[in-house]
């Protein structure tokens, strides 16, 4: 198999996984956006970074896109070709935004745009790959398919199912200045649950996903923000990471009480209310030293801006 474009370019969005009661299954693509262009060449590979981990991330081989997309390449039997990167980040890494699922999917987006053909890592093969290198489809579905997705696994094959939320779902993000490790938030989790916590979670949880479907009956006089509230319950996971982010914790108490559908973003530290906030409450959480910034869903997940392919990607679930 032949390269067929030397200069690509793509873009993946942020996400929010498990929403409260959806843990390790549900997620949101977020309008929040990672730019990446690279040029194949004879030479040795270089990545530049601006923005979010400008300064951190690897610059060379051990980068995770250039792993990806050399794992990518080596699967399709393509060319390997030195590597000129350009990364213009503007997911915050380590927060609970999804960065890592996003440079994984960039990675595998850009094998796809290099080959340059229709048939060649499609939406399956990419939300397969990017589940085996990612751990979970959770981050990975909303950064391939865009909207919300549920995501599930049989065996070592993901699937995903994309809905389109209600334009009344309108995410604010609460970002902190302090990061958190997918791994330490996890090591927190017990490793048995109590039958009520489950049935409690599953109920939310497929109340949320009828909710982010649009395609539901309410009960008279019941309104969305109110079935919000409901279906974002958690029993599973967050309280049970308190002590590894207790200024999130606090955060999520503090916005629930004041009637925000509040809930952790991912593994955290990151909060995220699926409802606009008022401007004082936005105030306050800002004074208290959170970043507060409002992002839309985004309708579209990775996209080819630049080669051949330039689109959507064929992207569908």
């Amino acid at each position: 198999m032949r390269l067929a474009d030397d200069f690509v370019a793509c873009r993946v969005p942020a996400t929010s996984a498990n929403l409260g009661p959806g843990f390790d299954s549900m997620g949101l693509a977020l309008d929040l956006w990672d730019e990446v262009s690279v040029h194949a060449t004879v030479g040795p590979t270089a990545v530049v970074v601006e923005g979010e981990g400008a300064g951190q991330v690897d610059e060379g081989e051990k980068n995770l896109i250039v792993k990806t997309l050399r794992l990518s390449l080596d699967r399709l039997g393509a060319p390997q070709v030195g590597i000129r990167m350009h990364c213009h980040n503007r997911i915050p890494h380590s927060r609970g935004l999804g960065s890592s699922a996003a440079a994984i999917v960039a990675g595998l987006v850009l094998a796809r745009a290099l080959i340059g053909e229709e048939e060649v890592l499609g939406p399956k093969d990419v939300l397969d790959i990017g589940t085996e290198l990612e751990g979970h489809p959770d981050n990975i579905a909303p950064a391939i398919f865009g909207g919300a997705t549920v995501a599930w696994m049989e065996g070592s094959t993901a699937g995903a199912l994309r809905l389109t939320p209600p334009v009344q779902i309108s995410p604010v993000a609460f970002i902190p200045d302090f990061e958190l490790a997918t791994e330490k938030a996890r090591s927190a989790l017990p490793e048995l649950i109590a039958h009520g916590d489950a049935r409690y979670n599953i109920s939310r949880a497929a109340l949320l996903s009828a909710l982010l479907s649009g395609a539901y009956e309410a009960p008279a006089g019941a309104t969305l923000h109110e079935l919000l509230m409901d279906a974002t319950g958690d029993r599973l996971h967050q309280e049970q990471r308190r002590a590894t982010m207790e200024s999130s914790l606090a955060l999520v108490d503090w916005l629930r009480a004041g009637g925000m559908p509040a809930v952790v973003s991912g593994a955290g530290p990151t909060v995220l209310s699926l409802e606009k906030v008022s401007a004082s409450l936005k105030h306050d959480a800002e004074g208290a030293g959170w970043r507060v910034l409002s992002l839309p869903v985004a309708p579209q997940g990775a996209q080819i801006t630049r080669g051949r392919l330039a689109g959507p990607c064929g992207m569908r679930a």
